[in-house]
């Protein structure tokens, strides 16, 4: 029997729809080709929050820059972001980078990331390259359930199997600072460089980490300078590093960057000074503004899938301030060619790890099946189905952090309830169901307590204000990179560029507006304050009996702010 060219499109298109493997498209085939360029190669990928198998991740909807960040990178999402990065509609890349028709582009393209998968293309792409390294960002050892019962264990063993050279970090100070000492002590000894120049000890200021490290690639020496995430005892509670300080630690920066390009004791310089950072991508580009000598910022934290470099200029010369997105979903590849000393070329790519074009390495799904052994049965808990896209990620809300709030309220019986604005957890397409393991890939964290409190008016609203500066700052060393928390109950107004103090109005409940001394009963999760350590049961419980009550999740209406002042801005679709 023989078909048509009409016929086998038609046919093609049938399987696609169906779920099919869709590596038997000619484009397809040839997505990951790659040609090497150049002599010196860095992979870098960041924020994984412990995925460890593929999974389902949209991209916001809402991603507002204010003052100079407004309307340019990483604030553009949707059409915008494509149209900016020359990236067509509807296809893989367009599912890969953007919120839109998220749930039939997932079902048309399948899901991303895995670390078996990952590491099937990190292999291919080093064998083709003459001399890399991978770099890792951080916030690997966070967001699952195996890797919170294994106090990141898993995430390790499979860091040191991916071949990860050098890495920085930011939520994996959670499991305080005891184990990380323990992990570069013993597990990453003579394997993985853990750096961090801005983290120093409390009293002497004496430095906890190496802050950098030189590498020869192909004969080129190559310098590598950490950055931890630079508000992490302000995010996080105190007690996980107590006798640990952090900032951006511009100044020592400069003096590191000056120091790895003169060399010492003998030593040639680097000709070629890398940042891995976890600064969040708006301080990122104001440190490439400032700093000079660094050639290149591998940027994390935000979690900004930015298809290409943002080159910024400065004193001395310029900048390429990347962000390679989260949850595994991308790898970045920046191959450089350098001569006489210098980056004479560059050829970036940030890659989509599609799970349906990559086959599984085996070595690493062998890790990854034990690793999980003694907790499928749990995992595999089905507690509900799903009528809804269930998402977290954006500025405000989302319909998973709203899934929780409703949760929140109703089983603590409260007014107001407030989630947290993290950006990590898995995405869940309507008609899947919501197992024990995806509620604990949007609640694993070491500080997971439910509190009950009563607040007056005037304290909601000195809060909200406080977090939306967190935010909306125009100096991004002000910002600490989160997006706001999630607020149920209490509908408000919220101007964005607004002076501090006067961004967040009109708050109500229902039709009432919200009384600056009555106090109201306000339910919450995740608390920073150390008389709240021991207050509650974890959300987890929570959300789980919530589920099991309700059985079928029903699509629900977004609460989210009243946006004032945002008009023409390309970062809210």
């Amino acid at each position: 029997m023989s078909l048509s060219r009409r016929e086998f499109l038609q046919a093609l298109a049938a399987a696609a729809a169906a779920g099919l493997p869709l590596a038997s498209r000619p484009q397809d085939e040839t997505f990951y080709d790659l040609p090497p360029f150049g002599n010196v190669s860095l992979l870098h990928f960041t924020d994984c929050h412990a995925q460890l198998l593929p999974m389902s991740f949209r991209e916001p909807n809402v991603n507002l820059g204010v003052g100079e960040g407004a309307n340019r990178p990483p604030h553009l999402v949707g059409e915008a972001l494509l149209k900016q990065f020359g990236i067509g509609p509807g296809g893989r890349e367009a599912y890969a980078f953007s919120h839109l028709d998220f749930a039939q582009a997932a079902r048309k393209y399948g899901k991303m990331g895995g670390f078996a998968h990952l590491a099937t293309l990190v292999k291919k792409l080093r064998a083709e390259r003459r001399a890399s390294l991978l770099l890792d960002g951080g916030d690997t050892w966070q967001g699952s359930a195996t890797s919170l019962w294994t106090r990141g264990q898993d995430m390790i063993e499979a860091q040191k199997l991916l071949g990860v050279d050098i890495m920085t970090g930011h939520w994996d100070f959670t499991y305080g600072a005891a184990r990380v000492r323990e992990v570069l002590d013993k597990d990453f000894a003579g394997s993985i460089e853990f750096l961090a120049q801005n983290v120093e000890t409390n009293d002497f200021g004496d430095p906890v980490f190496k802050p950098a490290t030189l590498r020869s690639l192909a004969g080129v020496p190559v310098a590598v300078i950490g950055q931890a995430f630079p508000y992490t005892p302000i995010a996080h509670p105190r007690r996980f590093v107590p006798d640990w300080k952090f900032g951006i630690e511009e100044r020592r920066l400069q003096r590191i960057a000056d120091e790895v390009r003169a060399g010492n004791g003998g030593k040639a310089g680097a000709q070629v000074v890398v940042l891995l950072s976890h600064n969040g991508m708006d301080v990122d580009l104001k440190l490439a503004s400032r700093v000079t000598g660094i050639d290149v910022i591998l940027g994390g934290h935000t979690h900004d899938g930015v298809p290409a470099p943002v080159v910024v200029s400065n004193a001395k010369g310029r900048t390429l301030v990347t962000n390679a997105g989260s949850h595994g979903k991308f790898l970045a590849v920046l191959d450089l060619d350098v001569k006489g000393g210098r980056i004479a070329d560059y050829r970036y790519r940030l890659l989509p790890v599609f799970a349906n074009l990559l086959s599984a390495d085996r070595e690493m799904a062998r890790l990854i099946e034990a690793k999980r052994a003694p907790y499928v049965e749990k995992l595999a808990e089905k507690l509900a189905v799903t009528e809804a896209l269930l998402y977290r990620r954006g500025n405000f809300n989302s319909t998973m952090d709203q899934l929780i709030l409703d949760a929140l309220m109703e089983m603590k019986g409260a007014e107001i309830a407030f989630s947290p604005g993290f950006r990590w957890g898995t995405t869940l397409l309507p008609g899947e169901a919501i197992t024990y393991e995806q509620v604990m890939s949007q609640t694993a964290i070491t500080y997971p307590q439910v509190v009950l409190t009563e607040m007056a008016g005037e304290t909601i609203r000195a809060n909200l204000e406080d977090i939306c500066d967190n935010l909306f700052n125009p100096d991004p060393y002000y910002q600490q990179g989160g997006d706001m928390v999630r607020i149920g109950g209490m509908s408000c107004s919220c101007a964005p560029g607004a002076r501090r103090g006067a961004r967040i109005g009109d708050m109500r409940i229902g039709e009432r507006p919200v009384e600056p001394r009555k106090t109201y009963k306000v339910a919450s999760w995740a608390p920073v304050a150390e008389d709240f350590r021991d207050a509650g049961e974890p959300v987890w419980d929570l959300v789980a009996r919530y589920l099991r009550e309700k059985k079928i999740v029903r699509p629900r209406r977004l609460n989210v702010p009243r946006l004032i002042g945002v008009e023409g801005n390309r970062g809210i679709a």
